[in-house]
């Protein structure tokens, strides 16, 4: 959820328990250093990763190849 760009940390923090700060704490030791840091540049002031910066027009990526149909 955290390597999405369009998951807001609240969501992560409502799943998980997890608020940013332990999720950036989570991401720097699962990730090589030079993942993290394209990760944290990523994702430093993207709007749609905080939900107060985040408009209400903005929705979910979906992808019809990422779900197993049923």
């Amino acid at each position: 959820m955290a390597w999405e760009d369009r998951t807001p940390f609240g969501a992560i923090e409502h799943s998980y328990g997890l608020d940013e700060t332990g999720v950036i704490k989570l991401m720097r030791q699962e990730l090589k250093p030079s993942s993290f840091r394209l990760w944290r540049k990523r994702v430093s002031n993207r709007a749609t990763k905080h939900e107060t910066k985040r408009s209400f027009e903005v929705g979910r990526a979906y992808c019809k190849t990422q779900y197993k149909q049923r």
